[in-house]
């Protein structure tokens, strides 16, 4: 009878705070006795990643690896991920718990393991923990910092906002854990960014860590709210304390209109994301992000047998009453029946302006 290679279950915990990180990985590994931790960080001046393996006996290791490029998927690719195997191919720990770089996203590794589930057959993702300081939420979720504003950066070209980084940990997360309880309205943003029944812990010492270690993440659910081609209804939000838009149309961008208005469809303190598409690249998916007033705009995919669609989802605090001058630009920036009747919904043309960030058109429709 052929017996199963048995896997480790890792909890892979993410956040921009070392502070944070540290103390949702104390607390996993003392409910966790047979786990062994490892902590990766990266220094970008020297560039140095640091890699730190411990258990209930003391350090193991502590490497100092030089990095072609010291940049967070380098880390995962050279190092992280062959730790995580090497560490679990070994049979001596029950369960890993694994500190990410500090503004690493988990979604990163996660992905690597399933797109090449051979290079780690020891290992399988249990659960992503997104750790954050209580104090700072709403600073951190939708502010206009840059990482390296905060020293952050983990390579000279990384021009990051801690916004873009912050909620998009919290969006993949099977839990949110706190250093302490937020205000309301900050709770209710948190909600609102969270996948749905995903629990938040206000103090890590209250991180069920069996129930971790035993599996939760699910990666379909998880890139499923991640993806910014959203379908079908939004979950209730909190009752009160954060504003949601959901701005949807069959329509593409118009992309003059487009440029015009990406900074008011951008700016201020809010999380923005989804998709559009346009005359000029009918095939394209592009997909809008943005937070904390930093937009990023790009196309990786194509829409193939899918619908086309253009929605965007825009979330602020009660406060903030920009949500009717963001509503007015997305309609604004649809095409009007004056242009679908005179020149259609795909257009030929070899230029449209937005090249900057799509890149050339491939190809005329």
């Amino acid at each position: 009878m052929k017996v199963g290679r048995r896997q480790v279950p890792v909890i892979l915990i993410s956040g921009i705070q070392e502070g944070a990180v540290a103390s949702a990985s104390i607390s996993l590994q003392l409910g966790l006795p047979g786990a062994v931790g490892v902590m990766h960080t990266i220094d970008a001046e020297r560039e140095i990643l640091t890699r730190v393996v411990g258990d209930i006996t003391g350090v193991i290791e502590h490497e100092e690896i030089n990095l072609a490029h010291t940049c967070i998927t380098c880390a995962i690719r050279e190092d992280i991920v062959p730790t995580l195997e090497r560490l679990a191919a070994q049979g001596k720990w029950t369960s890993i718990v694994a500190c990410l770089p500090v503004t690493a996203e988990a979604n990163q590794v996660c992905r690597v393991l399933s797109w090449a589930p051979g290079n780690a057959p020891h290992v399988t993702v249990a659960a992503v923990v997104t750790a954050l300081d209580g104090a700072t939420i709403s600073e951190d979720l939708l502010g206009d910092e840059a990482l390296g504003e905060r020293g952050l950066a983990t390579a000279v070209d990384d021009d990051r906002g801690v916004a873009e980084v912050a909620t998009a940990m919290v969006e993949y997360a099977d839990v949110v854990c706190l250093t302490q309880l937020p205000e309301h309205d900050e709770l209710a943003l948190l909600t609102a960014l969270a996948r749905p029944r995903v629990p938040l812990v206000a103090d890590p010492c209250l991180l069920d860590a069996p129930a971790l270690a035993a599996g939760v993440h699910r990666s379909r659910a998880s890139e499923g709210w991640i993806d910014e081609v959203r379908v079908g209804p939004l979950p209730p939000l909190p009752e009160a304390g954060v504003w949601r838009l959901d701005l949807h149309s069959d329509r593409p961008f118009h992309p003059g209109r487009l440029y015009e208005e990406i900074e008011t469809l951008g700016s201020g303190p809010r999380r923005a994301r989804g998709c559009f598409w346009l005359p000029t690249r009918p095939d394209a998916i592009c997909a809008w992000d943005s937070a904390g007033g930093q937009a990023s705009v790009g196309s990786t995919q194509n829409w193939g047998a899918a619908r086309r669609q253009t929605r965007i989802t825009v979330v602020g605090l009660a406060g903030d009453d920009g949500h009717r001058e963001i509503e007015a630009a997305f309609h604004r920036c649809l095409l009007t029946d004056t242009e679908i009747a005179t020149r259609g919904q795909v257009w030929e043309e070899i230029w449209d302006g937005l090249e900057p960030w799509l890149g050339p058109i491939e190809r005329a429709a």
